[in-house]
């Protein structure tokens, strides 16, 4: 961040705990209200930017910058009306806390569209505050705007900062990016050396501390899109776990439905083994995860398809037994017709494989043969009837 930037960054919110951590309630009341006051500080500072570059002859040339800072200030504003939904007036438990953490350091659009998706709300206040630095340095309204030294340390900070967000977690330096860097780096030591000796370098300077800024923007997109990418990663391994502890269950499920049951369903189970490893390309990993959500409504359907004859078999051997009793207390049990239908439905429910919509009938016809007889009137009754 760049001298021109330093009014801005002041007071700039410090992000709290870590992406899945029920961060304490304490520091998140003071979090929400450091983020309250920059939102403040950002929308006058914003106001005044956007009036500066209209009156400006160039003003064609801020507008690209001015709709960023202002989309990243409108995604900042919904988050934290977000945050204080969850917040509720600071009632919130673990769960809650853990929620919060998620929408501070999370992605503010899981889908991953727009410009100002792909950053966590913490990415977004540093990349507000960096467009708003580059845009009072572009516009000459900050008063250390013609402090060349102050200028230049600052540059060099901001220099730095992208130096660090070149590394990713693993400390693997993304080669591209830091040749990017140690290209600013060399040009700010040549300013430096001529400002040292007295030159003129206002303009290489403004040039270079836009330059600067937009590389550090770039950078922070880019380091955000990383961990996006190596999270969901990590998340594709984790559900090709669950789906591979699925996989074998289901396999003896399908295995044993075929042996026990005649006419099964004819549903697949997917092989999970056959995604492979979860690829490092966005386009590549989504697809990827979109397989897997698919297996998953597989398995789900295969469980639910072939689990349901097994049920229902079941569920009728429960049925003929409930059946079996009120036939023996009742004596029709013992008849010849319920002595036949009793033998049959159970050759049905015991047979390898089971024919489930025979043995359905068969118990529908167990339980009309065995009902209660209707009693005969009474002679008494008869005579009263005929008098």
């Amino acid at each position: 961040m760049t001298g021109a930037q330093a009014g801005v960054s002041e007071g700039t919110p410090v992000a709290p705990g870590r992406l899945g951590e029920a961060i304490p309630q304490r520091a998140l009341f003071d979090y929400l209200a450091q983020l309250g006051r920059w939102l403040e500080r950002t929308t006058r500072e914003l106001s005044r930017l956007d009036a500066a570059a209209l009156a400006s002859p160039q003003a064609d040339s801020y507008t690209a910058d001015v709709v960023l800072a202002q989309s990243l200030r409108e995604s900042v504003t919904r988050r934290l009306a977000e945050l204080e939904v969850v917040w509720d007036s600071g009632r919130v438990d673990a769960v809650a806390r853990e929620r919060m953490s998620q929408l501070i350091w999370g992605r503010l659009d899981s889908s991953g569209s727009g410009g100002s998706a792909a950053v966590s709300l913490v990415e977004a206040v540093r990349l507000c505050d960096a467009v708003i630095g580059q845009l009072k340095s572009r516009l000459e309204l900050d008063p250390s705007g013609t402090d060349v030294a102050g200028r230049i340390v600052g540059v060099r900070a901001e220099i730095e900062r992208c130096r660090d967000l070149t590394r990713d977690a693993r400390g693997t330096v993304d080669q591209a990016a830091a040749q990017r860097v140690a290209v600013l780096r060399s040009r700010l030591d040549a300013l430096a050396e001529k400002a040292g000796r007295g030159a003129d370098v206002s303009g290489p300077l403004g040039q270079l501390e836009s330059d600067s800024a937009r590389l550090e923007r770039d950078l922070i997109i880019a380091a955000s899109e990383r961990r996006g990418l190596e999270h969901d990663r990590v998340r594709a391994r984790e559900l090709a776990a669950a789906a591979e502890l699925r996989e074998a269950p289901l396999r003896e499920l399908v295995a044993r439905c075929r042996r026990e049951i005649a006419d099964p369903p004819r549903l697949a189970v997917p092989d999970v083994s056959r995604l492979g490893e979860p690829p490092t390309g966005r386009e590549a990993l989504d697809a990827h995860l979109a397989r897997l959500t698919a297996v998953g409504r597989a398995f789900d359907a295969v469980e639910a398809a072939y689990t349901s004859p097994l049920r229902e078999r079941a569920a009728l051997g429960f049925r003929l037994r409930a059946l079996r009793e009120r036939a023996a207390a009742n004596g029709r049990a013992a008849s010849a017709v319920g002595v036949a239908a009793d033998a049959e439905v159970r050759a049905a429910l015991d047979a390898v494989p089971c024919s489930v919509p025979l043995a359905r009938h068969l118990v529908e016809q167990y339980d009309v043969v065995t009902r209660d007889l209707p009693t005969a009137p009474s002679p008494s009754h008869h005579r009263k009837a005929s008098s």
